[in-house]
């Protein structure tokens, strides 16, 4: 199973004739191909969920490709995964049909979705919900979500993600599952929680030693220590893991 998306010009010369391949947007809208009404519908019946590449050789359509490109297996998990721990809005913005995206929004429990978006109408979707208020999280692999990556409050990419998309993400999972996303929300909350307890912590117990020191209930010498001592025994939990590890239990051998 594999995917491609051409958004630019293919333009090799066969006999003379100029062929353009990629998707409706491209051929009917900029490179102005004609498709009719039957032709378009038996694309549409055979088509299915997948998506569609349109050929056109010499100004004319004169066929199309059909690839399948299904969700990974752990996509509906992850989501609902997300779900449990508060994210409350999931949209999936993608270049598929109609009916692909429908399709994929069914399996994966999304009821949400934008289909043959371009790389700047992903850009301007994810600016239109910040400026509502809302804080966006953008998942993206590809070269075409980029620029909405670029535009997100927090951008994530996969291992397998493109160079670029890399690059422009906020954080890149050192792994294909997921799942991780979940992950990585449960250890970033759990790190705001050990530093606001720390900051209080730290706020009340010098501000007791303060008023100690001030009503002459501890000497300059001792509330110095109790304030050293504080101080590496915050370090040193601060330096403790974030999340427990999972150790495999081993089998006990059967005696023979």
């Amino acid at each position: 199973m594999f995917s491609i998306l051409l958004h630019t010009e293919l333009q090799p010369h066969c006999t003379a004739k100029k062929a353009v391949i990629g998707s409706k947007h491209f051929v009917v809208e900029d490179e102005q191909i004609s498709v009719t009404e039957e032709q378009q519908k038996t694309i549409d019946e055979k088509s299915g969920a997948c998506s569609v590449l349109y050929l056109a050789i010499g100004g004319a359509l004169v066929g199309a490709l059909c690839i399948s490109d299904p969700p990974r297996e752990e996509a509906a998990r992850a989501i609902q995964m997300l779900r449990n721990q508060g994210i409350e809005r999931v949209v999936m913005l993608t270049g598929d049909s109609q009916k692909a995206a429908q399709m994929t929004a069914e399996m994966l429990g999304i009821t949400e979705y934008k289909c043959q978006v371009l790389p700047e109408d992903k850009h301007k979707y994810v600016e239109e919900l910040k400026k509502s208020g809302k804080g966006v999280i953008m998942v993206g692999d590809g070269i075409n979500d980029t620029p909405a990556l670029a535009a997100a409050n927090v951008s994530v990419a996969m291992r397998d993600a493109s160079d670029i998309a890399r690059e422009t993400a906020d954080i890149t999972i050192k792994s294909s599952d997921l799942t991780e996303l979940a992950r990585i929300r449960t250890i970033s909350q759990t790190l705001m929680d050990r530093i606001n307890h720390n900051y209080r912590f730290i706020v009340g117990f010098n501000s007791a030693l303060m008023a100690s020191g001030f009503l002459g209930l501890i000497s300059p010498s001792m509330s110095a220590l109790l304030h050293n001592s504080s101080t590496m025994l915050i370090c040193a939990k601060s330096m403790t893991p974030l999340t427990e590890k999972k150790h495999k239990r081993r089998k006990p051998k059967e005696n023979n």
